[in-house]
C-alpha cells in the first residue's frame, strides 16, 4: 500500500449539552481529523487532542506540528506492507501519543479497506456487538443528576459513570444509589483527590461501585497502590497508563484492579492491543474509555472494543449523546439491552459526510507525495 497523500483538519463540533468534569466545562470538542489516501482507499482517523493541555500534555497545536513536520514526512510516498511497517518508520519519535494514534487510526482504516475487511477483523476482534455505558458530567444539582441518569437508563444504558470532584461526591452518590439501588455504577475523579482524602474515598466502599476511576494524580502509579490497599472498591487507572510498561508496573504494585484503555492516550491501536493482551494474561479486565470522539473516532473505538478482554461496558455511547450533528453515517445507536452493533463494512464501516466535515473545519492542510 503506497501512501499517496495525507490531510489534516482541525474541527470544532458543538456538544449536545455542556460536559463538566473536575478539569472544566466543555461546550465544543476540537480535534484533528486525519485522512490518508493509499491505493484508491481513503482512511480516516481522529486525533483526540484538545486546545488546552488539561487531560494530556499534548495540545491541538503540538499534535499538528508533530504530524506535519515529522510523522507524515516519515510515511508519505512510502510503500508499506502493514500498519506495523508504517509505525516502525516513525518509531524514533518519542511521546506525542495522541498525534501518533490519529495517524495510525487513518492508516489502519485505509489498510483494512484495501484488504476488504472491517477494522474489527483487522484488529482481531471477536464480537458483532459490544456492551456500552455512559459517562455523566457534573450536574448543577443532585436532583438534576438523578433526572439525567434516569434518562440514560431509559435509553438502554446498563452502566452509569458519574463524574465526581471534592465537595461534589458523597451527596451525588447517595442520591443516585437511593434512586437506583441495583444499577452498575462507577465514579470518575479525573485526578481530583490526594492521599489526604483517603478517609473520604474509603466512604465510597459503601455504595457498591464497580470501580473508582483515576482518583489521584494523572501521572501517579505508586500512590494509587497505597490507596488501593485501603479500599475494597477496585481502582481503575486511566491517565496514569500510557503504555504496556505502565500497565505492568501498576499491576505489579497493586495500584489498580482494572485498566481503562483509550487509543489516543496510549499511542494507538497497536499499543492498546499490547496492554489488552498483557492484562488478559494476568487476569486484569480492561474497558474502553472515550474522549468525546466524532463518529470517525467512535467507529475505531467500537472496533477495538470487540477484543475479548474488554470485559466491562465502555464509554462508547450513542451518537445522540454527544453531538448536535455528527460527521458520519449511519449514526451509532444503543439498543434496549445496552448493546451497540459493530460495523461490518470494510474499514471503520461508516461513511464520512463531506459537507458536514467542511462545515466544522477550522483549518486544513494537505500533503502529497
Amino acid at each position: 500500500m503506497r501512501i499517496q497523500s495525507v490531510e489534516l483538519r482541525h474541527t470544532k463540533m458543538e456538544l449536545v449539552s455542556p460536559f463538566e468534569t473536575s478539569l472544566g466545562v466543555e461546550l465544543y470538542e476540537e480535534h484533528i481529523i486525519v485522512r490518508v489516501d493509499a491505493d484508491g482507499a481513503s482512511g480516516w482517523g481522529e486525533c483526540v487532542v484538545e486546545p488546552r493541555p488539561s487531560y494530556s500534555s499534548e495540545t491541538l497545536d503540538t499534535a499538528w506540528h508533530v504530524l506535519r513536520d515529522f510523522l507524515i514526512p516519515g510515511i508519505l510516498g512510502i510503500e508499506i506492507r502493514s500498519v506495523e511497517d508504517a509505525l516502525s518508520r516513525n518509531a524514533w519519535v518519542r511521546g506525542h501519543r495522541m498525534a501518533r494514534a490519529g495517524l495510525e487510526a487513518a492508516l489502519s482504516d485505509a489498510f483494512a479497506k484495501t484488504q476488504g475487511i472491517s477494522l474489527s477483523a483487522l484488529l482481531g476482534g471477536t464480537r458483532s456487538q459490544i456492551p456500552v455505558g455512559v459517562s455523566v458530567g457534573l450536574q448543577p444539582s443532585t436532583s438534576e443528576l438523578v433526572r439525567v441518569v434516569a434518562g440514560y437508563l431509559k435509553d438502554g444504558y446498563k452502566r452509569i459513570k458519574i463524574k465526581i470532584a471534592p465537595g461534589r461526591d458523597i451527596p451525588l452518590l447517595e442520591a443516585v444509589r437511593k434512586e437506583f439501588p441495583n444499577i452498575q455504577l462507577q465514579v470518575d475523579a479525573n485526578s481530583a483527590y490526594t492521599l489526604k482524602d483517603v478517609e473520604l474515598l474509603r466512604r465510597l466502599d459503601e455504595y457498591d461501585l464497580q470501580l473508582i476511576e483515576q482518583p489521584l494524580e494523572y501521572d501517579d502509579i505508586y500512590d494509587h497502590s497505597v490507596l488501593q490497599s485501603k479500599l475494597k472498591t477496585p481502582i481503575c487507572l486511566d491517565e496514569s497508563i500510557r503504555s504496556v510498561s505502565d500497565a505492568k508496573a501498576a499491576i505489579a504494585l497493586g495500584s489498580c484492579k482494572i485498566i481503562n484503555i483509550k487509543p489516543g492516550r496510549v499511542g494507538g491501536y497497536t499499543e492498546s492491543k499490547r496492554i489488552h493482551d498483557y492484562c488478559a494474561e494476568v487476569g486484569i479486565p480492561v474497558w474502553h474509555g472515550g474522549m468525546d470522539e466524532s463518529g470517525i473516532g467512535r467507529a475505531g473505538n467500537v472496533a477495538l472494543a470487540t477484543l475479548p478482554n474488554f470485559k466491562l461496558p465502555g464509554d462508547i455511547s450513542a451518537t445522540k449523546r454527544y453531538y448536535k450533528q455528527d460527521i458520519v453515517e449511519p449514526s451509532f445507536e444503543v439498543d434496549s439491552d445496552g448493546m451497540m452493533a459493530v460495523p461490518t463494512k470494510p474499514g471503520i464501516g461508516v461513511d464520512v459526510l463531506q459537507g458536514r466535515l467542511e462545515k466544522f473545519t477550522v483549518r486544513r492542510e494537505a500533503f502529497r507525495a
